[in-house]
């Protein structure tokens, strides 16, 4: 028994390639489609972006009951309805002739989006993972970047030499018929009831078991959380850390509008995934050693380093890659560095409710920040605004941290926390 892998491993393994194929391949090729789009059918850019808006408000509307349908139902089921939504909205993508159709299937690309891309892999990590939980987070987020590493140049090939329709379509089938069978092989629920521990507990040790309840039970209620200062500022966080990262979608058209070529955007958006892949790995182990304060701020500060060199020394294609790879070092923070300190702030209690009501700042974001960068190119023709704004957002993320955790203090000293 002792040398088999254990089933923790099996269902990361698992998650990995769903949010590869959900987030990896399907979210982060979408700014790849724009221009295209955009000079064809002669939309704005601003005006096609704001689908991504669509897709935040009903990210919006459903964050709050996604945990409580993970915790009720068939988690398997979820996510293959999930799969369908979301892949389907890209295949429905290749028939349109108008801004609506955007709109309209943003609904189902969104609804699948919140189990498949948010709310599954930090829950069932949670669960599964009681050590390295930091390092399984940056697993699954590297994995999302190394499958996006692949994909957008293909997805970008696709749409040069095969045009925009056929691409959406075929990315859109792909991901249906890899994902369905990958959920029903890895994935499934702990369920201490039928003798499933997490990685970390050791199996027969009751010691080791009766030591994990415990810490099931740890931490602070939802609604303790939702009345306390640190609620907020990690929404607050969140909220800054999803505008920055929106800017991902836009790197493409930025690029394109700095001088480049739409096949170097497409390479470039190939080195942003492996910066990615390495930046979750770096950030899910200095979470497991420093904490997720300490890891937090330095990701931040790898920031303010990244979109400074966007903004002053964006001549050099070198330079771009540069920048970009610590670029991703932020943005994979949603990833990896929102849910251990959802963990870290306020415990394993119902974690579930709290990390997917607390994760309404990530859709709220989009709502704003997505066309926020689409009009910003769309009035000036330039991204230089949008860049200045990540700056300021960057330094506020790093005061959020500080006082989220002084509002964990508080929560301890008033007994709370427990």
């Amino acid at each position: 028994m002792s040398g088999k892998i254990h089933n923790a491993w099996w269902v990361l393994i698992g998650l990995c390639m769903i949010l590869g194929i959900g987030k990896g391949t399907l979210n982060n090729s979408a700014g790849l489609f724009l221009p295209s789009i955009s000079n064809e059918l002669g939309i704005g850019m601003g005006d096609l972006s704001l689908y991504f808006s669509v897709s935040a408000i009903i990210t919006m509307l459903y964050l709050p009951f996604g945990g409580k349908l993970i915790a009720r139902y068939n988690i398997r089921l979820i996510l293959i309805i999930s799969i369908i939504c979301e892949a389907g909205a890209y295949i429905a993508f290749s028939f349109m002739n108008s801004v609506w159709g955007w709109y309209l299937f943003a609904v189902p690309l969104a609804f699948g989006g919140i189990f498949i891309t948010v709310i599954a892999g930090p829950v069932l990590i949670s669960q599964w993972f009681k050590k390295r939980n930091g390092l399984a987070l940056g697993i699954l987020t590297a994995t999302g970047g190394l499958f996006g590493s692949i994909s957008q140049p293909i997805v970008g090939n696709l749409i040069a030499n095969q045009g925009w329709r056929f691409a959406y379509l075929a990315i859109g089938i792909t991901a249906i018929v890899i994902a369905v069978p990958v959920i029903l092989l890895f994935i499934k629920k702990m369920n201490p009831n039928k003798g499933h521990y997490p990685y970390g507990i050791t199996e027969g040790d009751k010691e080791s078991q009766k030591a994990f309840d415990n810490i099931q039970n740890k931490g602070v209620s939802f609604v303790v959380a939702k009345k306390s200062s640190a609620f907020y500022t990690l929404m607050l966080f969140l909220f800054f850390l999803t505008s920055i990262s929106s800017f991902t979608m836009h790197i493409p058209t930025y690029l394109v509008d700095s001088g480049f070529e739409q096949t170097f955007a497409a390479k470039a958006m190939g080195i942003y995934m492996l910066g990615v892949v390495f930046g979750a790995l770096v950030i899910g182990i200095l979470n497991d050693k420093l904490g997720s304060k300490k890891t937090t701020i330095l990701s931040m500060i790898c920031g303010l380093i990244s979109v400074s060199l966007l903004l002053f020394a964006n001549s050099s294609s070198a330079v771009i890659f540069i920048a970009l790879i610590l670029f991703a070092f932020v943005t994979s923070g949603i990833g990896t560095l929102v849910p251990s300190l959802a963990l870290s702030l306020f415990g394993n209690k119902e974690y579930s409710q709290i990390y997917s009501t607390a994760s309404l700042g990530l859709a709220i974001a989009a709502i704003v920040a997505l066309p926020a960068y689409g009009y910003i190119f769309q009035f000036t023709g330039s991204y230089s605004g949008g860049l200045y704004a990540i700056l300021v957002m960057l330094v506020i993320n790093i005061v959020a941290v500080i006082f989220a955790y002084r509002g964990k203090t508080k929560l301890e000293k008033s007994g709370l926390w427990k």
